[in-house]
């Protein structure tokens, strides 16, 4: 039973590890722009779902349409994630982190900067743990955020083109 036990334990740290991990191979990606196909797949589930100050996104592909969208409006990025709690339900987590971002807008003396926290859901999938859900909450900025580019009106389907 104790040997039961133990494996169990293991288990667990090892899979509070490995999503720790896709925590910081997230945000460092982010910085090195590493945005290939492979790119959300490596980080999200197919339905995956996140909120952050450019939209909410759903889906593997929206995901990386939206970071390569996001992260072109800076010259340079430094994200920093801390205090990350994981909650593990079986093949199911709850995760949180706290974030600082450092955007760089053309020039050096141009900076954005926003800190918060992420709340966020890792599933077990049969690559590893995946993000299926995640909300960015900022609690504080610094700087002149970039211009966002203009979302358009939805259209139903039966609507005339302009």
């Amino acid at each position: 039973m104790e040997s039961q036990q133990q494996n169990s334990v293991l288990h667990a740290l090892a899979d509070r590890a490995a999503i720790e991990r896709l925590v910081t191979d997230y945000l460092r990606s982010l910085d090195e722009r590493a945005f290939d196909g492979g790119w959300a797949r490596s980080v999200f589930t197919e339905d995956a779902s996140t909120r952050t100050p450019a939209g909410t996104h759903e889906g593997a592909e929206a995901q990386l349409t939206s970071m390569r969208e996001a992260m072109a409006l800076f010259a340079r990025t430094v994200h920093f994630g801390s205090n990350i709690a994981v909650d593990l339900e079986g093949d199911r987590a709850t995760v949180r982190w706290n974030q600082l971002s450092t955007h760089v807008l053309g020039t050096p003396e141009r900076l954005f900067e926003s800190g918060g926290h992420v709340d966020a859901e890792a599933v077990r999938t049969p690559d590893g743990w995946r993000l299926r859900r995640m909300v960015l909450n900022i609690t504080w900025t610094k700087g002149d955020p970039p211009v966002l580019p203009a979302v358009p009106e939805p259209r139903s389907a039966g609507s005339p083109r302009p």
